[in-house]
């Protein structure tokens, strides 16, 4: 893609999302994922009914007179958005592929955290870590990371969740909210997922197109998996062919959401064709009910 293109790309993805980031978002971000620590703010002097643990004696003994530390809530937030870039993504049969919708998406949470001071940083992967942004403020470093979005080529088109994780437990020491936006076609990585999830606060946004739910009945096709190279015929005039597939895909998607329950992670599933401004809301907002 030329240069000039992919800047009008990103211009257009900055005036969608950024407006979404403000108008819609804003308030739901900051109540869902206000910061949980707490931070030293300053010391003032005793007043009845302050916890005596909160008591510091240091400034106590050289005023004589009892002072109390004061904190408040950690509010500065680092947001990370794990992106899957592997071979799979490049599928989509209706209004976009689904790394399109996956540039979209992570680009208003980008701006979101922004508006809200919070740093934001990117780990892109496939099956192995394929670039590392560091987490940082301001809207160039956002621009940057939706030039990215757009034009990044990745090294392998296979997929491995796992070393994403192990890479952001290993990287990220302090507790952060991170975002895994992927379809989420793998296999293995409950383990490297419950340990990233005990260190950190973790969103999965699992990413579909409504064509790999079923296949439809258009006599002989050859298919190809964009990750291994490899081609089939497969005769989806046969019942037995599209009734095996959709089992499959029925269980894939029962195995993903019970994995997810069971880690504690919070997802939302949303489809290539579909807004996502409602299924990011209704995240939000479930995440917002159970403070």
């Amino acid at each position: 893609m030329e240069t000039t293109d992919i800047l009008k790309k990103v211009r257009k993805i900055e005036i969608k999302t950024r407006g979404l980031s403000r108008q819609i978002f804003s308030g739901q971000y900051h109540s869902a994922f206000k910061g949980k620590g707490m931070a030293f703010s300053e010391v003032r002097e005793y007043q009845y009914g302050d916890d005596i643990r909160n008591i510091d004696w240091n400034v106590t003994a050289r005023f004589n007179h009892p002072f109390v530390k004061v904190f408040e809530e950690e509010r500065e937030l680092t947001v990370m958005l794990l992106i899957d870039v592997s071979g799979s993504n490049f599928f989509g049969t209706r209004s976009k592929l689904k790394e399109e919708q996956m540039t979209e998406i992570a680009a208003v949470l980008a701006f979101s955290a922004i508006n809200n001071n919070d740093k934001v940083g990117v780990i892109f992967f496939s099956d192995k870590v394929e670039k590392f942004i560091p987490p940082k403020k301001g809207s160039s470093h956002i621009l940057r990371i939706i030039r990215e979005l757009i034009d990044f080529k990745p090294e392998s088109n296979k997929t491995d969740i796992s070393v994403a994780l192990r890479y952001l437990t290993n990287a990220i020491k302090k507790r952060c909210t991170t975002f895994v936006i992927s379809d989420f076609i793998d296999q293995g990585f409950e383990t490297a997922l419950r340990i990233a999830g005990n260190k950190h606060d973790l969103v999965a946004l699992r990413i579909y197109d409504h064509r790999e739910t079923e296949l439809a009945n258009v006599g002989m096709v050859k298919l190809l998996d964009n990750e291994t190279g490899e081609q089939v015929w497969v005769d989806t005039a046969r019942k037995s062919i599209r009734d095996a597939y959709k089992s499959w895909w029925t269980e894939t998607d029962q195995q993903i959401t019970t994995l997810f329950n069971k880690t504690g992670t919070d997802f939302a599933n949303i489809a290539t064709d579909q807004d996502y401004v409602r299924p990011l809301g209704n995240l939000f907002k479930r995440r917002e009910m159970r403070k």
